[in-house]
């Protein structure tokens, strides 16, 4: 925190006993001026500009949620950029990056990137960047691609559930990695080994086991160690999207040791759902990969404490109700996909003051590490010279999760009836709340102007 003059003016000050800063939860004041945050005060110090006192809600940084699935254009009734980022707002996600797939074009070509970004902008209430894909026969569009502004590209080792975005065989995956290398870009893998699935018991019905078991631990682990192996012998960099199970920590813990580029996420479901509280039949639970035993949950926040993970994001991967086939239950026949970019934070805070974390923790998990493991230079802290991206968070308040409440296009959400703690009360974005009734005022990013 720096220490200088009381006299000090600004253009405006927000003020909060609970800051949470890089160094940890301060009283503090801070000074926003030109959309960016000038100064980090002590508390009270700072004279002659307006202030907003906040009292003893915390005040985080905007969280960064790098895996949001939000399908326009092409399958806007799954979701769109407006219902979207209203619920990113609403949760305190104050920047996004929108995956390649689900929408149609997906955005594997320069022309679809472009397609995508019409679509979005002056229609998003938080900043939106993109990834693209790296699919089978694209590798030529990879460079112009990454020269246009994603962020890195997205890839699947086993079918991604739409047949516009096919996944990699073993020697594609080894041709977009030394593609990559050479881009020096992000590859981020949707990893789970077809082999392993399809030789899995598939059973249709409303019994979450038999789900469960047609998706098995193997699945990630076999396709993180070929991954881990192509990105050994071509040098490139990668992130392994949405571990659920905890069989991949030590490969890449490993793969790290051995000079490996690595990293990995995991998402609020598989931290705070498990597979014993899964009700017959409620497919809202669906998701690939699966949650899974209360056991396993356990050691991801072993991973969680000690380092394995970058972030902590959604896979905000909705649809319409219909798909997830809530009437008939069948696991089988369901779209697997969980909508919680509203929601990610309270039940992350929920779980987490459970198992002792503190507010700085999550804020290293949601904000700090996507945003530094994205490249979003000005985003993810309250520092001087970072956007400021902020939000005023009643740390103690609970509520019960009504779906009715949610602003994604498509209420449907495992957390509906469960009592959570820690509400939202006002977002900024570069210093303006923002007003979820008015005008967007989101921008969208480019990597190279991130």
């Amino acid at each position: 925190m720096t220490t200088t003059s009381s006299t000090r003016s600004a253009s405006r000050v927000l003020r909060s006993r609970r800051v949470v800063t890089p160094k940890g939860e301060v009283a503090a004041d801070v000074v926003i001026a030109g959309g960016r945050i000038t100064d980090v005060a002590p508390y009270g110090s700072v004279t002659g500009s307006p202030v907003e006192d906040l009292g003893e809600l915390a005040l985080l940084p905007g969280l960064v949620d790098t895996h949001v699935h939000i399908n326009e254009p092409g399958r806007t009734a799954w979701e769109g950029f407006p219902s979207a980022t209203r619920a990113a707002a609403a949760g305190g996600v104050t920047t996004l990056i929108d995956m390649p797939l689900n929408s149609i074009p997906p955005t594997t070509t320069v022309n679809a990137l472009h397609a995508k970004q019409d679509s979005a902008r002056g229609r998003v209430y938080v900043d939106v960047g993109f990834w693209g894909g790296a699919v089978p026969g694209n590798l030529n569009d990879l460079e112009p691609l990454y020269r246009a502004g994603v962020f890195g590209f997205k890839s699947f080792l086993s079918p991604s559930g739409v047949d516009e975005f096919p996944h990699l065989t073993r020697e594609q995956l080894d041709e977009s990695l030394a593609e990559l290398a050479r881009l020096d870009a992000l590859a981020i893998i949707h990893a789970e080994a077809p082999e392993v699935l399809d030789a899995a018991p598939q059973r249709a019905g409303r019994a979450y086991a038999d789900f469960l078991a047609s998706r098995p631990d193997a699945a990630e682990a076999v396709a993180v160690t070929e991954l881990l192996d192509a990105a050994r012998e071509t040098g490139a960099r990668v992130h392994v999207l949405h571990v659920s199970s905890a069989e991949v920590l030590p490969l890449l813990a490993k793969a790290r040791a051995d000079g490996i580029r690595a990293s990995a996420e995991t998402c609020p479901h598989y931290l705070t759902l498990a597979a014993e509280q899964v009700p017959e039949g409620d497919t809202a639970f669906k998701c690939c990969p699966p949650i899974r035993s209360e056991s396993n949950r356990d050691l991801l926040w072993v991973g969680l404490r000690d380092g394995d993970f970058v972030a902590v994001v959604s896979d905000h991967s909705p649809c319409t109700v219909d798909l997830k086939r809530l009437e008939e239950g069948d696991f089988a026949l369901a779209w697997g996909g969980i909508a919680s970019l509203q929601l990610g934070l309270p039940a992350i805070w929920t779980e987490a003051r459970r198992r002792g974390h503190s507010l700085a923790d999550v804020v290293g998990w949601m904000a700090t590490g996507p945003a530094r493991f994205a490249g979003l230079r000005r985003k993810g802290l309250i520092a001087p010279g970072r956007d400021a991206d902020l939000f005023a968070f009643d740390a103690e308040a609970a509520f019960v999760v009504d779906p009715a409440g949610l602003h994604h296009r498509n209420p449907v959400t495992p957390y509906a009836g469960r009592e959570l703690t820690g509400v939202v009360r006002t977002t900024w974005l570069r210093g303006v709340p923002v007003d979820l009734d008015g005008p967007p005022a989101g921008e969208l990013l480019e990597r190279d102007a991130s």
